[in-house]
């Protein structure tokens, strides 16, 4: 009995102590912390005058930790030589190894750089400010910066002011003082003194505060003066939570201007280069080039002279070009080494010609003795293959298309033949065949499409046969236009009109869809598909047809943008116009909420 009494002693106890613990864990499930650090001590003072020391100490409420200090913390005027930074305990400590300019008001902006050490909580741009002389600069100008193609809001550029107004201080000289765009766009430069500024944008990849060919900008074509005036601002004063004390009027500082806007843009400039050059298959090999090349590049073989059995393929811009082999002899050698002379970019982005040696080498797959063997025992038998875009319905502003995956040595247009379908029976068409890029690789067939008619494609075999000697099947396709009324027709008139204003309608993504110049009775949208449609113009002031960005050195801005404000929802059969007031709404307040993202992410700004 004694031994039984003390095992369920024992057991009881355990229990206990289980009970206990788990009872204990109760608190540890509370509210979690969402409050983020703050300042207890700041040594010296925030707004201290006359300070000649290099140290900065600040102390918070929790310990804390820092993130992405080199990239959340920005400091007026900038530094070339940034002061250390280092977060221990609760304690934030920052150091200027250089000594400090005189007269000067320092300015310290930590973004999202101060956090606390368990939940991450944010201590948002917190400023920490001091002047070497009697007097803190409190001047402060602000705005926004847009991406001028797209009118979207750009974050983390800088945006810097000079006092030398002339525009070699852009390129040569560190800004005076910066601030840095927000999420949304928004920048302020605090801490100003009274005078004329220069001011600009700038994506500094180079980190010198200074704009280096390549990096992305914004120009002000004005000049800044900030100016300040007293403002009277209610204070409410409460007597509980319900009742108002007293209303109290005080002046208050305002500062201006708040509503620049700076639209920035990247130049045509873009560093030209060879990448590399890529062989996946025996019978030909691709050079790829890092920016749209102006001429195709010039290749001599190193040893046999090859360069006359090939047939070079190139894309719109260049930048990609690919050489067909058609010799056995050439196909079969596994390293093909050649002369490369093409132009690249210099430092100053100048193009020079640029002459490499480079080696195609196509490097076999493996394969076991068995799938060797099986290959050796059949020959292989290659048929050309041709994918055409024919499938009902068909878009009436469409051509047919035909794309093959070698090149075309020859087609016979007698076998190829187009019908309209009446009633089960075929009516011959005349129609035009055009080669749609430089290897005669992909073909248009283009006839004006009637609406809601059948139409019928027949290609006969052998009637088209590449530089291998390989020919199609027949084959054939059968498509129905679509009707009319399945269709949408968009009518704009802009006010006010300008004869160099050029609408794209877009879909919602942001993409152009349709591109028209403006007319004065209005330019006509047909054939749109029933959808949800969005209006942008720009003025082609050069009238080259297309969007041009800014030029530093021509000290050009960008082609104007427009956005309207809202969306078009296009029904099948309805002809919809529409008056585009494009200088009616702020710039600032055109682009169409559903449309708006962060630009930075095309910019390469990191």
């Amino acid at each position: 009995m004694n031994k039984r009494y003390g095992i369920y002693l024992l057991t009881l106890g355990l229990l206990t102590v289980s009970g206990c613990a788990n009872r204990g864990m109760g608190p540890q499930g509370g509210p979690k912390d969402e409050t983020p650090p703050k300042v207890v001590k700041e040594t010296p003072q925030n707004g201290v005058l006359n300070y000649t020391g290099k140290d900065i100490q600040i102390v918070f409420d929790e310990y804390i930790q820092l993130d992405n200090i080199a990239e959340n913390l920005l400091i007026s005027p900038p530094q070339q030589q940034p002061p250390e930074v280092s977060a221990i305990g609760k304690k934030l400590s920052i150091h200027f190894d250089k000594d400090l300019q005189d007269s000067t008001t320092y300015t310290l902006q930590f973004g999202k750089a101060i956090c606390d050490n368990n939940e991450k909580n944010v201590l948002e741009d917190y400023t920490f400010s001091f002047s070497t002389g009697s007097v803190i600069d409190s001047m402060q100008i602000g705005g926004i910066m847009l991406n001028a193609r797209d009118l979207n809001p750009i974050s983390g550029i800088l945006a810097g002011v000079h006092t030398d107004t002339t525009d070699t201080a852009f390129e040569r000289t560190p800004f005076l003082r910066i601030g840095r765009t927000n999420s949304v766009g928004e920048f302020t430069i605090s801490n100003l003194k009274h005078g004329t500024y220069r001011l600009y944008g700038l994506q500094d990849l180079s980190k010198d505060y200074m704009w280096q060919t390549g990096e992305g900008m914004a120009l002000c074509d004005s000049l800044i003066i900030p100016t300040v005036e007293m403002q009277s601002r209610a204070d409410t004063i409460w007597a509980d939570s319900i009742t108002i004390d007293t209303i109290i009027s005080q002046p208050r500082p305002s500062y201006g201007p708040q509503d620049i806007v700076l639209l920035y843009f990247q130049e045509n400039k873009q560093r030209h280069y060879f990448q590399r050059a890529l062989r996946e298959q025996q019978n030909h090999f691709t050079l790829l080039f890092g920016a749209p090349q102006d001429t195709l590049p010039k290749i001599t073989p190193i040893g046999e002279d090859w360069s006359e059995h090939t047939i070079c393929q190139y894309n719109n811009t260049k930048d990609t070009i690919t050489y067909w082999l058609t010799d056995s002899t050439v196909i079969k050698t596994d390293t093909l080494e050649f002369a490369l002379t093409y132009m690249k970019s210099d430092s100053l982005f100048q193009l020079q010609e640029q002459k490499d040696t480079v080696r195609a080498i196509y490097r076999a797959p493996r394969v076991n003795n068995r799938s060797k063997n099986r290959a050796n025992a059949k020959p292989e038998t290659r048929e050309l293959t041709l994918s055409c875009n024919a499938k009902s319905p068909f878009e009436i502003y469409e051509p047919l298309r035909l794309r093959t995956a070698t090149p075309i040595a020859r087609y016979e247009k007698d076998s190829i033949h187009l019908y309209e379908v009446i009633d089960s029976i075929r009516k011959p068409l005349q129609y035009k065949i055009e080669a749609a890029d430089s290897a005669y690789a992909n073909y248009a067939i283009i006839y004006p499409w009637k609406a809601a008619k059948t139409y019928e494609l027949v290609i006969d075999s052998a009637a088209f046969t590449d530089i291998y000697r390989s020919s199609n099947k027949a084959q054939q396709n059968t498509f129905t236009i679509r009707t009319l009324d399945e269709y949408s027709t968009l009518i704009v008139k802009i006010e006010p009109f300008d004869s160099a204003a050029i609408i794209e309608v877009l879909n919602g993504k942001d993409e152009v869809m349709r591109t028209l110049p403006a007319q004065q009775d209005g330019a006509v949208f047909e054939h749109l598909k029933p959808d949800s449609y969005y209006l942008r113009l720009f003025l082609d002031m050069d009238g080259d047809g297309q969007w041009t960005t800014g030029d530093w050195f021509l000290k050009k801005q960008p082609e104007p943008v427009y956005y309207f404000g809202g969306q078009l929802t296009l029904r099948a059969n309805w002809d919809i116009e529409e008056t585009f007031e494009y200088l009616r709404t702020p710039i600032t307040e055109q682009k169409p909420k559903d449309l708006i993202k962060d630009a930075s992410s095309k910019t390469g700004k990191r």
